[in-house]
């Protein structure tokens, strides 16, 4: 009794491993590879499917969906001896489950180690301003670049985008030392350009200043003439006058002479017309 109870129980196993072996859902998202003893047989799509035990077996479980592929960040080198720190994130999706198995031994490293070989080698030819402000231009080569070997491992790059792309920490530094120096030279262009300006309006009104002197004693010397000639033309040959004239110079000058602090003492010659006749004197030889 125990015996025949214990061979039930054994078929009843071995009926439901069979029945778990043999019929097979596949949920909706998924595509299931079936080899039959070790050879590709056929893929299995979502909903219910027979499968013949102990000779078939579901070797690979693929996610159909869109596959999010972080890349890593990584140093980057640019055209110009510039380090950069890059990193990427792709969206893949398997379209053919077979190429994706046998075509490759783990088509998500491969994809993840494809873009960071293509990202060094495109932003490698640029210069390290280009390659920090051409993000969308990098992200569209970088797509381009691995479209075609995706396509071989029956994958589709539906799109690549740069999460980060900046300077390494000895990179920023450099650049800060960098827009320090060009501040600064800047500012000094700036102070030299404002000195100069500074001169040359100086210079100019100085320049200004002696033209208005100048002609400020040339007028003061015609005027002079003028008062001269005038002055002359009305005396003519008369003398007193002229005494007059000089009289009034002459004690206007001692009235100012008297009033300087300097001066103690003014001493007046005794016979006053007689001196200025000794000026006109001297003046009428001179002329």
């Amino acid at each position: 009794m125990t015996t025949g109870l214990t061979v039930a129980l054994a078929i009843l196993i071995f009926v439901v491993v069979t029945i778990a072996k043999g019929v097979r859902l596949v949920p909706q998202g998924e595509e299931w590879i079936v080899e039959r003893l070790g050879k590709y047989l056929g893929t299995l799509r979502p909903g219910l499917n027979i499968l013949i035990p102990y000779l078939d077996n579901v070797s690979y479980k693929l996610v159909t969906k869109d596959i999010i592929l972080d890349v890593q960040e990584q140093e980057v080198i640019t055209r110009d001896n510039a380090v950069i720190l890059t990193n990427a994130i792709a969206f893949v999706k398997v379209t053919d489950p077979v190429k994706a198995v046998y075509g490759v031994t783990d088509f998500s490293e491969a994809i993840r180690n494809l873009i960071m070989t293509t990202l060094r080698s495109i932003v490698g030819e640029m210069e390290l301003d280009e390659a920090l402000s051409s993000r969308d231009k990098i992200k569209a080569r970088l797509r381009e670049s691995i479209a075609d070997e995706a396509v071989d491992w029956g994958l589709t790059v539906k799109s690549v985008e740069i999460q980060d792309i900046k300077p390494s920490q000895s990179m920023q530094r450099a650049m800060e030392l960098q827009a320090a120096a060009e501040r600064e030279r800047k500012a000094m262009v700036t102070k030299a350009e404002g000195e100069k300006q500074a001169a040359i309006l100086e210079a100019e009104a100085r320049l200004e200043a002696a033209k208005r002197d100048a002609n400020a004693q040339v007028m003061l010397a015609e005027a002079s003439a003028e008062s001269i000639r005038r002055v002359s033309s009305s005396i003519g040959d008369q003398t007193t006058p002229m005494l007059y004239l000089l009289g009034e110079k002459y004690i206007s000058a001692m009235e100012k002479l008297s009033e300087s602090g300097n001066a103690k003492v003014v001493v007046l010659p005794a016979d006053l017309q007689e001196t200025l006749r000794g000026l006109v004197g001297k003046a009428g030889l001179k002329g």
